[in-house]
């Protein structure tokens, strides 16, 4: 059979690092091709030069057997190619379905377009309102969206760059039906994941990549995730050593805090309470859109709406403080976006350090420059971040590379409590040992952590408690120990009721 698409000896050289070497990969109609690597391997900048935004160096494409040249994403979708982003690719200000119509060829209109996504998104179990502007949406609604986008387009070969890091279990298999579904209509789909059980579970075929080269071919399914780790990564990822909790003090507290929705389309904030204490982890489930970011925002000191006694530290009010006054404090905040809010695109890692780092501005607001490198050529050497130096801008960085720094840059400070949203998005599975054993490093020197996943093992593998999210009101929490995924699962969908296992004296419980 003629391959769909065919790469020989692809090569991409950057400044700081050559991305790709020689590399040579073939996918076959009907097969679902995970590719497989460490961060910084060189996925992303492959699966650019297939779609057309960027130039390979040297090297050659065949598709259906034909050489082409693929200049740009507009001729890669015109052959049939379709790609969705680990980093999505969105206007902000426009809505979704205005955002989808841009990727199309116009032939229908944007009233035809909106109903066409309604149809697709309720086929496939992805639910996106079209009329709901890009700005008001999670992260995991954006993914949908760029998901729905790119099955509108009838794709021959579907690229999808870390599509699940921020779905449900639920969402994720029906994602899967989906993909099953394309590829047995003949669609060649290139899947990048550092999930290895979605891998083992879904493709067929896996080519792994390590330092820009191609190191291996197998059949994921008949790998286990042990060997899978170690064609990747050269070893298995640490084992993480989880202690019983050691309770200190009441850190945070929030009591009865309810907060109405901003815009229109976001989520109302119902009576909500929640502690966290010294030593522990209390992780937060739920699906995206239930009033996450609403929380998050509160918390952080981004949203100062929070009535007075609301949300305490170490007994404080800080329910209106801002966010400096609340680092102060000993409270650091790590977001679910990484590009935008977690650092800015084009500024360096040094410069990125002084969003929420101060120790190196000194009197009258000069900064000592020497001091603001050494503090991002320390975070980079401690958390292994695959960076040109302290003056790379952080848009250069892989996701996983950028998430280790900004998740390094918060836990370095030594915080009294730090609030985490999404702490291993896109992070290959060494790297996400690391980050979780360096959070519960913190947890077991006496920081309280509150983590926020869509990832429930994640969130089993870390908390000490849990408690979902579900149309903004928060569900009584759990010891993890009594929880089970199915439990968390019907709870994500706001079942929660009496009969559960008994909280903990002095855990708050209320919903």
């Amino acid at each position: 059979m003629t391959p769909r698409l065919a790469l020989a000896n692809i090569s991409k050289q950057y400044p700081a690092v050559k991305a790709n070497d020689g590399i040579n990969l073939q996918v076959a109609p009907g097969q679902i091709h995970a590719v497989l690597g460490e961060n910084g391997a060189g996925k992303s900048t492959l699966m650019k030069i297939i779609y057309g935004a960027v130039q390979p160096d040297e090297g050659t494409i065949h598709w259906n057997g034909q050489p082409v040249q693929v200049k740009s994403p507009h001729e890669a979708r015109a052959l049939g190619i379709s790609m969705v982003y680990q980093h999505f690719s969105l206007f902000d200000t426009l809505t979704a379905a205005e955002n989808v119509w841009l990727g199309l060829d116009k032939s229908g209109t944007l009233a035809e377009i909106s109903e066409r996504i309604a149809r697709v998104s309720h086929e496939y179990g992805l639910d996106v309102d079209p009329l709901r502007p890009v700005h008001t949406l999670s992260v995991g609604e954006r993914q949908r969206v760029e998901i729905v986008r790119a099955l509108l387009t009838d794709p021959k070969l579907l690229i999808l760059d870390e599509p699940t890091s921020v779905l449900t279990p639920q969402a994720v298999q029906k994602l899967f039906v989906t993909l099953r579904q394309l590829a047995d209509k003949g669609c060649s789909i290139l899947y990048i994941s550092h999930k290895l059980d979605e891998i083992r579970a879904l493709c067929h075929h896996c080519t792994v990549l390590r330092g820009g080269k191609v190191t291996g071919e197998v059949d994921p399914g008949k790998e286990s995730n042990a060997s899978l780790s170690r064609l990747m990564i050269g070893a298995e990822p640490p084992q993480l050593q989880h202690i019983q909790a050691r309770l200190g003090a009441k850190v945070l507290a929030v009591e009865r805090l309810s907060l109405a929705k901003q815009d229109p389309f976001g989520t109302t904030l119902v009576d909500i309470g929640l502690e966290v204490r010294a030593g522990e982890i209390v992780g937060i489930a739920g699906v995206s859109g239930n009033g996450q970011q609403e929380l998050m925002a509160a918390l952080s000191g981004e949203d100062r709406r929070a009535p007075p006694g609301s949300i305490k530290l170490f007994g404080t009010d800080i329910a209106q403080a801002s966010p400096r006054r609340r680092r102060r404090q000993g409270l650091h905040f790590v977001p679910e976006e990484r590009l935008g809010r977690g650092a800015v695109p084009t500024m360096s890692l040094a410069q990125n350090t002084l969003l929420t780092r101060t120790e190196a501005v000194g009197p009258g607001g000069w900064l000592r420059t020497g001091q603001v490198q050494q503090l991002a050529a320390d975070l980079i050497e401690r958390f292994k971040v695959k960076a040109g130096g302290p003056g790379a801008a952080a848009k250069s960085l892989s996701g996983g590379n950028l998430q280790k720094f900004i998740v390094g840059r918060e836990i370095s400070v030594n915080p009294k409590l730090l609030i985490v949203a999404q702490p291993t998005w896109g992070v290959d599975v060494g790297a996400a040992a690391q980050i979780r054993g360096e959070l519960l490093k913190l947890r077991d020197a006496g920081c309280a952590l509150l983590v926020l996943s869509e990832e429930l093992e994640e969130l089993f593998e870390l908390s000490d408690r849990l408690v979902v999210l579900a149309q903004g009101r928060l569900s009584p929490s759990v010891p993890t120990s009594q929880a089970t995924i199915e439990m968390i699962g019907e709870w994500m969908s706001g079942l929660w009721d009496k009969k559960r296992p008994a909280a903990p004296t002095g855990e708050v419980a209320h919903a």
